[in-house]
């Protein structure tokens, strides 16, 4: 009867004690689990499950070749899953000793903070753009239902347009039951205008003698995240460094990694975390070197949360900043196998669409298809439709009311893997705050949450009966025939030679793009009388337009889709 007492005693003791830190935890498993959810989702991409989108005749395929490699992510190789704790361990064993040398790194954090700050300024305006453009979708929809009724935005009309016969409109721009709200006209005319706002650009051409012509489209919205992230970064390095400006730097590395690199095969990404996991073991518990540098070093390097009253924990030095602390590695290297499941869940939902159709003898194509696959039917896959954005939209419109072939269908995919995976996380990142309130010593993060979204993920496909179909699954193959590369390590030379070849590339079709503008002008009879500019050195030219270049937002073709999503063109007679 003494020993339950006592045990009771003690269990009410450590309750006391952790009750005043559970809005610090809560707020640090809120931080963590954000950017990889909104990460993971803008991080979908076309699946090899699915077919090319279908486009006009009139867009060049030159065009088509160069969206394709604006949204390709960087994949890794299994040679990177040995060399990355390798590499990381060189660079914590060389902070380490830097530190120790310095002993004040007071010039080593200036050095790595202006450093952060050129990859800070570009992640954090691509965070705070697509936040603007998710947050104006909410007071803004593209469509929204009301009673029963599906009510469409009509670009340059300023009217929602409603699906019945007979067509019916709405004057005002607000969606659902704000709709009814009745406003002046003058007021009505602005919030229209702030609804067109981001549509809207600024094209600047430019003349170089004998180097060509170019132009750049400059949005608005972009431009003003642009401003307010150099301001933050600016002020982070130069005024003060409070927790929060560095964990919305953090976010930004967070939110931009997860788009930018994909481990390219499951079970590449699984060597990658087991590696890492072995990583962290080691310099936590048997070196020094990494919580020493992560308590020496104040970069945004690290997501920061204030305990309650300043306390700190025992041996900390007095006068310290009292805050708890977790690696943006602990973040980012599980958040980018969690956004893969996302996409693996994406890939499973446009295979289950695959039809396979019998070679018709009377149809050319299917007739010369047939001779080389003359025992295999042809599969027909459903077109790709974007699945990313759209949360205003998908807020404020009832899914009863869709259509078969609503483009909002598409972000509707069941996720089984990615809430599998995120489950996982949570609950890892739950045990290592348990495990390091018990034992009062910093945790390895990396130690629980690697088993967490591992043991889930490929669970849930042991489950499901799918783990050939996971271990087969490589986003490096982009589902044509032919067309299969090998994926080389992010670290080797040829990966270099293609990253600059591209770059260059990237700089040729700027130069090249504003004298095709000027064809295009001619050919459709505007063109102007314009001075000559061989004897101009420079020149340039500023307009408002609505959204891009004309040439590049041309509408696809009429088409009509069945309730598999298997998409017909139409031929133009």
């Amino acid at each position: 009867m003494g020993t339950n007492s006592e045990l009771i005693d003690r269990i009410r003791a450590e309750w006391r004690l952790v009750l005043p830190l559970i809005p610090t935890y809560l707020h640090l498993i809120l931080s963590a689990v954000s950017p990889i959810f909104v990460g993971a989702h803008s991080s979908l991409t076309r699946p090899s499950s699915a077919a090319k989108p279908l486009r006009s005749p009139e867009v060049k395929d030159e065009d088509e070749e160069r969206e394709d490699e604006e949204t390709k992510m960087e994949g890794l190789s299994p040679l990177d899953a040995l060399k990355f704790p390798l590499l990381a361990g060189a660079t914590l064993a060389g902070l380490y000793f830097v530190i120790k040398w310095l002993d004040d790194p007071a010039i080593l954090n200036k050095i790595l903070n202006w450093y952060f700050s050129c990859f800070g300024v570009l992640s954090l305006t691509r965070m705070l753009d697509d936040s603007c453009t998710t947050v104006i979708s909410y007071a803004f929809p593209e469509m929204y239902s009301l009673h029963g009724k599906l009510w469409r935005f009509a670009k340059g009309r300023n009217v929602m347009i409603a699906d019945t016969e007979p067509e019916k409109s709405c004057q005002s721009p607000l969606p659902g039951r704000l709709a009814r709200l009745q406003f002046p006209q003058v007021i009505s005319k602005f919030l229209w205008k702030i609804r067109n706002s981001p549509s809207r650009s600024l094209c600047i051409r430019a003349h170089l003698h004998q180097i060509g012509d170019t132009h750049i489209h400059l949005f608005p919205q972009t431009c003003s995240c642009f401003i307010i992230a150099l301001a933050c970064i600016l002020y982070y390095n130069i005024v003060d460094k409070p927790w929060w400006l560095t964990n919305l730097q953090g976010f930004g590395f967070v939110y931009s990694s997860l788009q930018i690199v994909s481990p390219t095969t499951n079970w590449t990404g699984t060597l990658i975390l087991i590696a890492l996991f072995f990583y962290d073991i080691y310099f936590v518990f048997f070196t020094p070197m990494m919580v020493e540098v992560a308590t020496r070093l104040d970069i945004p390097a690290k997501l920061l949360f204030p305990r309650p009253g300043g306390r700190g924990r025992p041996g900390d030095r007095p006068g310290k900043r009292q805050v708890a602390m977790l690696g943006l590695g602990d973040v980012v290297l599980p958040g980018i196998m969690i956004g893969m499941a996302l996409r693996f869940d994406l890939y499973l939902f446009y295979l289950k669409k695959q039809q396979r159709k019998i070679p018709d003898s009377k149809n050319p194509q299917d007739s010369s298809s047939s001779e080389e696959h003359s025992t295999q039917d042809i599969i027909v896959k459903a077109p790709w439709i974007p699945a990313t954005g759209q949360w205003g939209t998908r807020y404020w419109t009832d899914p009863r009311v869709l259509q078969p072939d609503d483009r909002l269908r598409a972000t509707l995919f069941p996720k089984p893997y990615f809430n599998a995976a995120l489950s996982g996380y949570i609950t890892g990142l739950i045990c290592t705050l348990v495990v390091m309130q018990v034992f009062g010593h910093a945790q390895p993060a990396l130690l629980y949450l690697v088993p967490g979204v591992l043991i889930s993920f490929w669970g849930t496909a042991f489950v499901k009966g799918e783990l050939k179909l996971m271990w087969k699954y490589d986003e490096s193959d982009d589902g044509e025939e032919g067309k299969g590369v090998k994926m080389q390590s992010f670290f080797s030379l040829t990966r270099q030679e293609e990253l600059s070849k591209r770059a260059e590339k990237t700089v040729k079709e700027i130069t090249d793009r504003g004298s095709e503008d000027e064809q295009d002008d001619k050919q459709n009879g505007e063109d102007k009388p314009q001075k000559d500019r061989g004897s101009e050195w420079v020149s340039f030219s500023v307009n408002l337009m609505e959204g891009k270049c004309a040439k590049n937002r041309k509408l696809p073709p009429a088409k009509e889709a069945d309730v598999d999503g298997v998409v017909e063109e139409k031929k133009n007679v």
